[in-house]
């Protein structure tokens, strides 16, 4: 196992937390993160992995943040 730093903005915070440490099995990609925090892929309209972005394909690695923004309105 190892463990994932999980920063969510805006709405995704509700019921869930601003921060949260997961501990997923070495190979976990984005996209299974999203599935176990029940966030649809298109809801996300930034996701970066240690300030990168990129696509939800990524494996994740040990120490990894993982950061997901939703789409922001505005006027």
């Amino acid at each position: 196992m190892i463990k994932v730093e999980v920063r969510l903005f805006a709405y995704f915070r509700q019921g869930r937390g601003k921060t949260q440490i997961m501990e997923v099995e070495e190979g976990t990609t984005i996209a299974d993160i999203l599935k176990a925090l029940d966030i649809e892929e298109e809801e996300v309209a930034i996701m970066l992995l240690n300030g990168s972005d990129g696509s939800s394909d990524r494996q994740v690695e040990d120490g990894d943040v993982v950061s997901l923004f939703p789409p922001v309105g505005g006027g």
